[in-house]
């Protein structure tokens, strides 16, 4: 179950994140998609959590979890500066979460991992 949301939630972020830098900003649907994505990118690192981790370093929790943690801090300073005023940070937060996202995916591919056994069927 805990799988199945964190991976739903990923795909999501995935798909509207990539629609979001594609598309006009500061518009009210920029804004509401943003909220989505977002939520969506909350509920991955959150979610991530409750996983364990490949190669863990600190009890189940592996590296990838330090991507969750940035992934966090980014969308917390990207409302802030949102809030603020301050559309530069703004968006240097997102894009750092987005790219938190791509290079946590990338990881997902590597031998042994659960989505690179179901891709390129190992089981």
């Amino acid at each position: 179950m805990l799988l199945t949301l964190h991976i739903s939630a990923a795909v999501w972020a995935l798909i509207i994140g990539t629609y979001q830098l594609m598309t006009h900003k500061g518009t009210k649907r920029h804004k509401f998609v943003g909220w989505s994505w977002m939520v969506a990118m909350v509920v991955v690192a959150v979610s991530s959590f409750g996983l364990s981790g490949f190669t863990p370093v600190i009890g189940q929790y592996s590296l990838f979890h330090l991507l969750s943690v940035w992934i966090l801090v980014c969308i917390v300073a990207s409302i802030f500066f949102a809030r603020k005023g301050n559309i530069r940070r703004h968006k240097s937060f997102t894009t750092g979460a987005f790219f938190g996202l791509i290079g946590a995916g990338l990881g997902t591919l590597a031998p042994g991992r659960l989505i690179h056994e179901w891709l390129f069927g190992l089981f």
